[in-house]
């Protein structure tokens, strides 16, 4: 029984850092998912667990920043859309496919966000003009991120970010907001996938579910409170983390 409390707190403190990151910046499932395989679950439950526990923490943050006028819900139904779609026919991929081909490719996607990211100074710190529209970026990004997120998942968080900031203008707290919303919607597609083919162990994700939801309050409200040069310095160490351990991973 001990041992028992010991396991379910430990899991709990792992999901509450993995939503004060993830709201704040995304990576959470850096913590999480190498947490639950380290207690024992085989990769599939692993990862259909991780999407439940998670759709807890990018609710949580979504709700706060739609509550907090960060995010026009109305603005980002397109996006909810092609975001939908996208994620489905991801986990459904994934299902027919080997994608390990993407752990090669995605390290060095994201080595260019942080190049990206760290020669402009400026971006993401004040809103500028779209380069596209938000029909355009939405059916695009929707089906491409969304899809992305169904059939792999790392980096989703950052991608959406920097997508945000360079093509609609975004500044980083705005960016965050609505990416926390795209990232539940592909949350919750992949997640009734995941619970249909039996591979969510519900105890477990509840009790990591409410630690993504206490850090998820406290990032958000940070991110509200400091603003988007708070935001900048945490992206590019979460994005420069991410990439690390996707390399790190592909040599060990």
């Amino acid at each position: 029984m001990e041992h028992s409390v010991l396991y379910y707190a430990l899991l709990f403190i792992a999901a509450f850092i993995a939503g004060l990151v993830d709201s704040i910046a995304g990576g959470g499932g850096l913590i999480t998912v190498p947490v639950l395989l380290g207690a024992g679950l085989p990769p599939h439950i692993a990862l259909g667990t991780n999407k439940f526990q998670s759709s807890f923490g990018s609710f949580t943050a979504a709700y706060y920043y739609i509550k907090k006028d960060v995010v026009k819900l109305k603005t980002a139904i397109p996006g909810i859309i092609f975001t939908f779609i996208g994620a489905a026919l991801g986990v459904f991929t994934v299902q027919q496919i080997d994608g390990k081909i993407l752990n090669y490719i995605i390290p060095f996607l994201l080595l260019g966000i942080i190049i990206y990211t760290i020669f402009q100074p400026s971006i993401g710190i004040k809103e500028r003009k779209p380069i596209i529209s938000e029909k355009l970026f939405y059916s695009i990004f929707g089906l491409a991120l969304g899809f992305y997120d169904g059939f792999f998942g790392p980096g989703t968080g950052s991608f959406w970010a920097i997508a945000f900031v360079a093509l609609l203008g975004y500044n980083f707290r705005k960016a965050t907001g609505y990416t926390k919303v795209m990232n539940f919607t592909s949350n919750i597609v992949s997640l009734i996938l995941f619970t249909a083919g039996g591979y969510v162990i519900f105890p477990v994700g509840l009790i990591m579910g409410a630690g993504e939801i206490a850090g998820s309050k406290i990032g958000a409200n940070l991110v509200i409170k400091k603003g988007a040069k708070f935001i900048r310095p945490v992206f590019i160490a979460i994005v420069i983390l991410t990439t690390l351990k996707l390399i790190y991973d592909r040599l060990m």
